[in-house]
């Protein structure tokens, strides 16, 4: 028998001995490893529902065990604590878990043993899941039901896809999921359905740290969807309500740069750069999201249409806006649009009307940074020239330059 285990411990050699001991039995054990790295809990509406027992060690606290154990559907847990107590061990089982064991040398045989009950007690909870006839609603997704992914919470909703917050059972972890509405057979929303397909295959196979995770692809009912990485922390829209420090704007500048020579390598275009398309991740790094407008530079204009203006007013370039014909340095000028705002927390073309905004892409100067941000106007300067042969020509250069910035005491 083969399980699948959750283990949350912040001690990894005495993580490593509880798990030696399971895999004596249970040799195939796929195990999750988590560390609390201080929070209080397990991410909101996660439920653990592709495991078959969580082992939880008291170092990280009782409080943990009550509040996973007061999620519906959460799996067993077996506590386990280096130095116990009886105190502890009523604690424990009155908090929720199914199995209490302690010592620094925990034996072997009593752990196994804890573990086939839990995995007992998990199959029971199965069977009466699967009898209670509830798991089409687990599955749904507005109309739609993906087995597998188990919803959590509506995160948007547009014109063409819904997306939502998911908790994948094959993974183990939140996912998004991004539904399309219908697969069409004809007409012109199979265009739509050829971009939401394009926008997987686009980045399914670049593997960057700065470029969103794509965890799978797939159709149910009629609707496609696509499962990716769950960002906690949100965009970087959401964390642009104050000025961030000149070095950390440098910081996120750089890791965009970073994803979008990635992409323009593999012969991509993003097309719709913007703050809400740049998420955080927790260890603080950026990653580039959303490609549902991006377009193999090798495709031709058949799916996007020919003059289509795709992207955002306030940050597209001038070229895209006019609906005319972009290359990599249309996404230097959008990140162009980022930085300034990143550096003085307002857009450098702003207007009433999205055609106004569009108009001033093409015709107003670039505006000047305060004086004591003019080491920066440069880079400015060249990511917001109107003619692109005025501008970085590629995200490499760019590096350079900020590499220059970084450098120059900033």
């Amino acid at each position: 028998m083969s399980l699948r285990l959750l283990v949350i411990d912040d001690d990894n050699e005495f993580r490593e001995q509880i798990l030696a001991k399971i895999r004596q039995r249970w040799p195939d054990s796929r195990v999750t490893e988590h560390q609390t790295a201080g929070k209080s809990s397990l991410p909101e509406g996660f439920i653990a529902a592709g495991f078959d027992l969580v082992v939880l060690a008291a170092s990280v606290g009782l409080q943990w065990l009550e509040e996973i154990k007061s999620r519906p559907g959460f799996p067993p847990v077996v506590f386990v604590a280096e130095h116990g107590s009886e105190e502890l061990a009523v604690a424990a089982i009155k908090g929720g878990a199914s199995d209490y064991l302690s010592g620094p040398d925990i034996d072997p045989h009593a752990l196994q043993r804890a573990v086939q009950g839990a995995v007992l007690e998990r199959k029971r909870q199965r069977v009466l899941e699967q009898r209670s006839g509830s798991l089409d609603d687990v599955y749904r997704f507005g109309q739609v039901v993906i087995r597998g992914q188990r919803f959590v919470r509506k995160l948007a909703s547009g014109p063409f896809a819904s997306v939502f917050l998911a908790e994948s059972e094959r993974l183990g972890e939140m996912v998004v999921l991004k539904v399309l509405r219908q697969v069409p057979d004809v007409g012109e929303s199979r265009n739509t359905f050829e971009r939401f397909i394009q926008e997987y295959e686009v980045i399914s196979g670049i593997e960057h740290p700065n470029v969103v995770r794509i965890h799978d692809l797939g159709v149910a009912d009629d609707h496609a969807y696509i499962a990716m990485e769950y960002f906690p922390l949100g965009s970087l829209r959401e964390h642009m309500q104050e000025k961030l420090p000149e070095q950390k704007v440098l910081d996120c500048i750089r890791q965009i740069t970073l994803a979008l020579q990635t992409i323009h390598a593999e012969g991509v275009l993003h097309r719709d750069l913007k703050p809400g398309n740049v998420m955080l991740r927790e260890d603080g790094s950026f990653a580039l999201i959303d490609f549902g407008l991006a377009k193999e530079l090798a495709v031709k204009t058949e799916i996007t249409g020919r003059g289509e203006i795709f992207g955002t007013p306030y940050y597209i370039s001038p070229e895209q806006g006019h609906g005319k014909k972009v290359d990599e340095r249309s996404d230097l000028y959008s990140l162009g649009v980022v930085f300034y705002e990143l550096l003085t927390t307002k857009k450098p073309f702003r207007a009433d009307a999205p055609m106004a905004v569009i108009y001033l892409h093409g015709n107003a100067d670039v505006p000047r940074l305060p004086p004591e941000l003019a080491g920066f106007q440069p880079v400015i300067d060249r990511l917001l020239a109107k003619q692109p042969g005025q501008r970085f020509q590629s995200a490499m250069e760019l590096l350079q330059a900020l590499d220059e910035l970084s450098g120059g005491g900033q």
